[in-house]
């Protein structure tokens, strides 16, 4: 004889789908940062590594972004060829580029809390374009505000040569926060037609 059971929800809708989410957004940054030149005379290469932070925190929030982004910071101190140029293992955080790989998280933090001003993401489409910039900016500058000193803490330099190193970093990278706004304004104004 058959019982019938009454289903149990474990996890909730969102829950999952701000998992698959991080998911994707932790594979993006990973096959972003395939995408790189090297730069010899920094040592730092140039990548479209950011796009996956900026992404994180913009889409998916605070939390989730972060999540994220320490996904695949995990996915590379683990052994797995992530990082840019096909770099791995915990030892790239004890490298000129560790502290950009941390900023990266804590950028998609920043730029979640900013733009979603809760823990809990809410649609793209419900904050403004200038609220975004916003958010993305302050990630950038929390990028660039961890990422140079740990890269002259690594290599026994200033801060102020570090960043003077890393300055012709920062207009490609203004322009890639303008490209991911277009990108996510992009997609919603298809989804909204």
């Amino acid at each position: 004889m058959a019982q019938e059971y009454e289903s149990v929800e474990l996890v909730g809708d969102d829950t999952v789908r701000n998992l698959a989410g991080a998911a994707v957004l932790a594979a993006l940054t990973a096959a972003l940062a395939q995408l790189s030149i090297p730069i010899p005379s920094v040592g730092v290469p140039f990548s479209l590594q950011p796009f996956g932070s900026f992404f994180a925190g913009l889409v998916l929030g605070p939390v989730w972004g972060g999540f994220a982004m320490a996904l695949y910071l995990a996915a590379g101190a683990a052994g797995a060829p992530v990082f840019s140029n096909g770099a791995a293992g915990i030892g790239q955080f004890g490298g000129r580029t560790g502290g950009f790989l941390v900023g990266f998280l804590l950028g998609a933090v920043v730029t979640g809390a900013i733009t979603h001003r809760q823990v809990r993401p809410r649609p793209v489409s419900e904050i403004s374009v200038p609220v975004q910039l916003l958010g993305l900016f302050a990630g950038l500058v929390v990028v660039y505000a961890v990422g140079i000193p740990w890269m002259a803490e690594v290599l026994g330099i200033s801060v102020g040569a570090a960043a003077t190193a890393m300055a012709p970093f920062v207009p490609p990278d203004v322009v890639k926060v303008f490209i991911t706004v277009g990108v996510v304004e992009g997609g919603h104004l298809a989804l909204r037609e």
